[in-house]
């Protein structure tokens, strides 16, 4: 069984950062590739960033790329979403997911997902 906690969420103004962990539990968290999603109110679940298992493999979704970075520190069983010159519509419930197929971007591919942490950046 694998669990997926998100923390680091918050308000935050236009152009401030954030960083959110995921705090994976089980043994297996070094084998899986992992996400970050997020749901905007009213519409649907986005695709945001995936790492595979060993770090080397990253894709971001276009809007935040050159703002958002996404790591991993296996021995923490962590992973994390740096997100910098934040912008309105950033603002979303972000969840973190796991997957065992590398490069994952869309939401059916992986399998186990977090409650997910509210992001609101607004003035």
């Amino acid at each position: 069984q694998v669990q997926l906690v998100e923390s680091g969420g918050g308000l935050v103004q236009p152009g401030g950062s954030l960083r959110l962990s995921c705090l994976v539990s089980g043994r297996t968290f070094g084998s899986y590739a992992m996400g970050w999603f997020r749901r905007a109110p009213g519409k649907e679940r986005e695709f945001v960033a995936t790492i595979t298992w060993n770090g080397f493999n990253i894709y971001y979704k276009n809007s935040v790329k050159g703002r958002f970075t996404i790591s991993r520190d296996n021995a923490k069983n962590t992973v994390y979403l740096q997100m910098n010159n934040l912008k309105p519509e950033d603002t979303a419930v972000y969840y973190c997911a796991a997957s065992p197929r590398p490069g994952a971007t869309i939401s059916s591919m992986y399998d186990y997902w977090g409650e997910g942490t509210q992001v609101t950046v607004s003035s």
